[in-house]
């Protein structure tokens, strides 16, 4: 009695342990793994393997096993209905041979058996709902005599319903894992813009915003340092709007003297001031029924603030040296590479006008807020400038990554221009690093920069690079620049500028 209790209490200790495991994660193999060796430590399992049924090759193979070596395990592979283990998953039932050795339909495809007489051989199939999703086998697990295989049987067919909905909890934990990769893929291609390109989340969040905005007549404030793109994301809104057919007009507020703005926005009569032959239209008329952008919004004067606020408030306005109320129905979209709250607070900006521009604020991320979108642009910057001029120009691995470690200060306009460059200047077919501007190839390390100017970095590095590339070269300047990309006239500048003088005897 006290034997039976102790091998109950080992049972379930083992199957409580069992649980624990397979609750721990959905690492399918290596929880399989730990529950076979937990058998084999509660009880007195020597050999056991899990083997799942794949959908797709019809086949049955060891995911997890105790007492079998990792090449055994890997020939452990079974088709259905073959040898014992497959016609266990055919049958849907369970097994038992009591010696391996006399038994034709027992394979031993592992070879973990070296002599196979007077060993047991228990297979239990793994079932959900009725249908055979796999098969859990095992050597004898009691070696006491006095037990029988039916009680084997009853632990195995435990760990096996265990097993097989750990198994169905992980497949549908793996479908839900890429239905929501493949939801987040579509989605993070659900929005494009014509003539922007851009993958990265940042991108899609703007793009999101302009699909959302473009249909209403909300005021927008677009947000972004200089050449990233503001006016493509103004001109999107635009088109994709109701007022599409109508004009866009675009006016950049810190290209006009002062003296001239208001003329430029609201128009002037005839006579309004020197030089005032005949009346004139001003931007916001131009504009009536469609949009305007007014770009660097930031640097309106604050007297002329009011007039704009009035054209958004009052859909109305006067001309230079009129009388006459002008109406007009514009959508504004403003841009601005400055801190409009930082101007307010200094009184540079007018409160009520930034809480009026403010409505939908988009924000427009620099290139180095973006970097995986660089392979991209420069992909389709690459192929616009061979087909204008004709080429067939494409970019090595090792230059590509210099460009897209670079962080880009003229964000998108400077990337557009360098490309330009590179693919007109080029004179073979592949753009490699010595090809590219020189403060491309020398990008100096953040300490540098964290100590230093920029400038005081590049030029140290440079420097640096002129020196090594003289002494490998034996002080031949043609040669010295050749492989730093500079030509021989530039390379004597540089040594003069820098004081880099040929060692004597070599003068």
């Amino acid at each position: 009695m006290t034997q039976l209790l102790i091998r109950e209490n080992r049972i379930l200790s083992a199957l409580l342990e069992v649980s624990k495991v397979l609750n721990s994660s959905f690492e399918l193999e290596k929880n399989l793994s730990r529950t076979m060796n937990v058998l084999g430590d509660f009880l007195e399992m020597e050999r056991g393997s899990v083997f799942l049924l794949d959908h797709f090759t019809k086949e049955l193979r060891i995911v997890a096993a105790h007492g079998l070596t990792k090449e055994q395990i890997e020939r452990g592979k079974y088709k259905i209905g073959e040898g014992i283990v497959g016609r266990v998953l055919k049958k849907g039932s369970p097994m038992v041979i009591p010696n391996v050795g006399e038994e034709p339909l027992f394979l031993n495809k592992t070879g973990s058996r070296i002599s196979k007489n007077g060993i047991s051989f228990l297979c239990v199939p793994v079932k959900f709902k009725g249908e055979s999703i796999g098969v859990l086998s095992a050597d004898r697990i009691f070696k006491d005599k006095a037990i029988t295989v039916d009680e084997d049987i009853r632990v195995l067919e435990i760990v096996a319903s265990i097993i097989a909905q750990y198994v169905i909890l992980w497949k549908h934990y793996k479908e839900s894992e890429k239905e929501r990769e493949n939801l987040k893929l579509e989605l993070k291609g659900r929005y494009s813009l014509p003539n922007i390109i851009g993958s990265s989340d940042k991108m899609q969040q703007v793009f999101e915003a302009v699909h959302r905005v473009a249909h209403s007549k909300a005021t927008v404030l677009l947000y972004g340092e200089s050449g990233t793109g503001k006016e493509l994301i103004a001109k999107a809104i635009h088109y994709m709007s109701p007022r599409t057919k109508l004009p866009f007009v675009k006016f950049n507020c810190a290209s006009i003297p002062e003296g001239l703005l208001e003329s430029e926005l609201f128009g002037h009569e005839r006579g309004a001031f020197t030089g005032a032959i005949n009346a004139r239209k001003g931007r916001f008329e131009l504009a009536n029924g469609g949009t305007i952008l007014l770009d660097e919004v930031g640097d309106l004067p604050i007297n002329l603030q009011p007039k704009i606020l009035r054209v958004l408030q009052e859909r109305e306005f006067e001309r230079v040296g009129g009388e006459k109320t002008i109406k007009v129905d514009v959508r504004l979209i403003a841009a601005t590479g400055r801190n409009l709250e930082e101007l307010v607070s200094k009184g540079k900006f007018r409160e009520d006008l930034y809480y009026r521009l403010n409505v939908v604020p988009i924000f427009m991320p620099s290139i180095r807020e973006r970097k995986e979108d660089i392979p991209l642009l420069i992909e389709h910057f690459i192929k616009r400038f061979n087909e204008e001029n004709m080429k067939d120009v494409f970019i090595s691995p090792e230059a590509l990554r210099l460009l897209v470690d670079y962080d880009w200060p003229g964000n998108v306009r400077e990337l557009e221009n360098t490309m330009e460059r590179l693919v007109v200047m080029s004179v073979k077919n592949t753009i490699s690093p010595s090809d590219l501007p020189i403060n491309l190839k020398l990008l100096p390390p953040k300490e540098v920069l964290q100590k230093e100017s920029l400038k005081a970095g590049i030029e140290d590095i440079e420097k640096s690079s002129i020196f090594d590339a003289l002494e490998k070269t034996g002080w031949i300047q043609a040669k010295a620049a050749r492989i730093i990309g500079l030509t021989p006239r530039q390379i004597g500048y540089k040594m003069k500028k820098y004081r880099i003088a040929s060692p004597i005897g070599l003068q």
